[in-house]
């Protein structure tokens, strides 16, 4: 019999997601030189995952990415299947017996919950909706947000928390050459909100976000940045932390904030106030948002182990919307085993496993491989890890029974699965830059899959 992975006997490779940690493992297993072939698959017609449905508008030079993810499609070896859900269009067993290799990279698609009474009163979301409804994701499109309340709060302070503190706080016209969806450029021309509350359970040391979206709030150009000087003041373990020479994202961090508190009086239209050391404990209103009850904490530990703990010191603060970006996990796919605690596919090195053992030919990467951390960049060694276990697996591994792609396309269409190629997805990334065009914009995105299908079948 041949080997696997030599001209007689190709090594068959699934992908389950086309974000990033997909596209850079697709890259080191065909930097490996075995003959191999990469079917990636997603449930959305188009690729890129977060790049495309959560990075900000106002980001473009991170969405730039997808040029180097462009030339890993370009390998001749590689096929894009998008419009297909795996666990529901087709089951992860009849996957398994198309590919010798499945690797998950479906992200951390859905958020974690405070836990706090009041939590899904109307008025409060999760940043996810709001990113991916501004953004022109498909799943988020006919999300309603009421923007008719002069303060919103944001509880979080990671980068994504800051990306939806910027988007509320940011003119029109600061957004109209972006590609942000038409619709919700439109909503947020009459939005009323005023003050942007970002609220953080730790200290300004511990905060998550980095040092360019911190600096951006500094830069625009009707709202201004307000901290309380006192809130800045610093524990004994806090201080440790930031005098730690190798913790310079704290010290760029605090110093830009610092810079912030030293500010004369606030004079622009727009405020987004930036809180330490508080807990949302309870959201009320009366059908609706109307106040978010905050608890203040304090920290104990030891340095870069530190956790807040609440006083029992409480405040009410009046808002009308609450966004809430406190963490992400994954989704459990049908057939595959998942961690419910820690929201991702239990795995070692990547190899996933199952009755505590390896699951031969199956493997993860990413968000939902090591939860979500980083950024885009963070996972490339990640997935280069997971291809290097698959690598070394794979004279172990059996070939699969079903070699035929098309057989597998057919058994799709046959359930009435109208799967979509790179090059269908080229041709619907011409027309949103055409959309774009007259409106001086990039792109713009068609946020119904319906509509997407229509382009390519007319």
């Amino acid at each position: 019999m041949s080997t696997l992975g030599t001209a007689g006997l190709p090594l068959r490779v699934a992908i389950v997601g086309s974000g990033p940690s997909g596209f850079y493992a697709a890259e080191a297993l065909f930097k490996s030189g075995l003959n191999l072939s990469v079917d990636m698959f997603d449930r959305l017609p188009v690729p890129f995952g977060l790049v495309r449905g959560g990075v900000a508008p106002d980001h473009p030079k991170i969405k730039s990415v997808t040029r180097v993810y462009d030339k890993i499609a370009a390998n001749p070896g590689y096929a894009f299947l998008g419009n297909v859900t795996i666990g529901r269009d087709l089951s992860v067993d009849e996957l398994s017996r198309f590919y010798d290799c499945v690797i998950f990279a479906s992200g951390a698609e859905t958020d974690n919950r405070l836990g706090i009474p009041g939590e899904d009163l109307p008025g409060s979301h999760t940043a996810t909706e709001f990113v991916g409804w501004y953004n022109g994701h498909p799943d988020y499109r006919d999300r309603v947000f009421d923007l008719s309340s002069e303060v919103a709060a944001v509880v979080g302070q990671g980068n994504v928390a800051m990306d939806v503190s910027r988007i509320l706080a940011k003119t029109i016209d600061e957004l109209r050459s972006t590609d942000i969806a038409e619709y919700a450029l439109d909503a947020l021309a009459e939005s009323k909100v005023k003050e942007i509350h970002l609220i953080g359970r730790r200290g300004p040391v511990q905060a998550k976000f980095t040092l360019a979206e911190i600096k951006e709030f500094g830069e625009l150009v009707a709202c201004d940045p307000v901290i309380d000087p006192v809130s800045l003041q610093l524990d004994t373990a806090s201080q440790a932390e930031l005098d730690n020479p190798d913790n310079q994202h704290s010290q760029k961090n605090v110093a830009v904030l610092r810079a912030f508190a030293e500010r004369a009086a606030p004079s622009k239209a727009k405020r987004f106030h930036i809180h330490f050391l508080e807990s949302p404990v309870e959201i009320r209103g009366n059908g609706k948002v109307e106040s978010l009850v905050l608890e203040r904490n304090r920290l104990e530990g030891e340095p870069f182990k530190l956790r807040a703990v609440g006083t029992g010191e409480k405040h009410e603060m009046p808002c009308g919307l609450v966004f809430r970006s406190v963490g992400y996990r994954g989704v459990p796919i049908p057939g595959v085993p998942f961690d419910e605690r820690k929201g991702r596919i239990p795995n070692d090195d990547g190899r996933i496993i199952i009755d505590g053992a390896p699951w031969a030919g199956h493997y993860a990467v990413g968000w939902i491989k090591r939860g979500p951390s980083g950024v885009i960049g963070t996972n490339k060694p990640d997935s280069q890890a997971t291809a290097a276990a698959l690598l070394a697996d794979v004279p172990s591994l059996s070939p699969s029974p079903e070699r035929d792609t098309n057989a597998l396309l057919s058994l799709l269409r046959s359930r009435g699965v109208r799967p979509v190629s790179f090059a269908d997805w080229q041709r619907i990334d011409a027309a949103e830059i055409e959309r774009g065009k007259a409106k001086g914009k990039p792109r713009e995105k068609f946020s119904r899959v319906e509509d997407m299908l229509a382009l390519l079948d007319a």
